[in-house]
């Protein structure tokens, strides 16, 4: 009985292990048509790469340093990509980068919030003026 438990377990890992693998065509790589980099000795950079399949991509950085002995120097960065979508839809998303905003990326195809209500709004509104009488 032993033997068929183990049996029928191996069993089932291999087939689990061969279902699990990438199915289809392997993808032969996609070429680089362009690559730039350049670091600069006071620690900005930018960076700029283009494939064949169409992908593209850009960042420049600047260092930021500390204004005080208990902050960080930090990269200040700017960038953007642009591919098109397994739909067809050429995608381009912009992005910024820093250490009061943090990541900030900007596309039409990312989501946006729903509007607020109006009850809602309105309620908002009352708040803010009550908090200012009271000040």
């Amino acid at each position: 009985m032993k033997f068929m438990i183990v049996c029928s377990t191996i069993l089932l890992m291999a087939i689990w292990t061969a279902l699990g693998a990438p199915q289809g065509p392997r993808d032969e790589p996609i070429a680089i048509v362009s690559q730039d980099t350049n670091i600069e000795p006071d620690g900005s950079y930018q960076y700029s790469y283009e494939t064949a399949n169409g992908i593209k991509g850009q960042e420049t950085g600047t260092l930021k340093r500390a204004t005080s002995p208990d902050a960080t120097d930090v990269i200040i960065a700017q960038g953007s990509v642009t591919y098109t979508s397994p739909e067809g839809q050429v995608i381009t998303l912009n992005y910024s980068a820093d250490d009061e905003n943090g990541f900030v990326p900007q596309g039409d195809h990312l989501p946006t919030s729903p509007p607020i209500p109006p009850a809602i709004e309105k309620a908002l509104q009352y708040i803010a003026s009550q908090a200012k009488t009271r000040k």
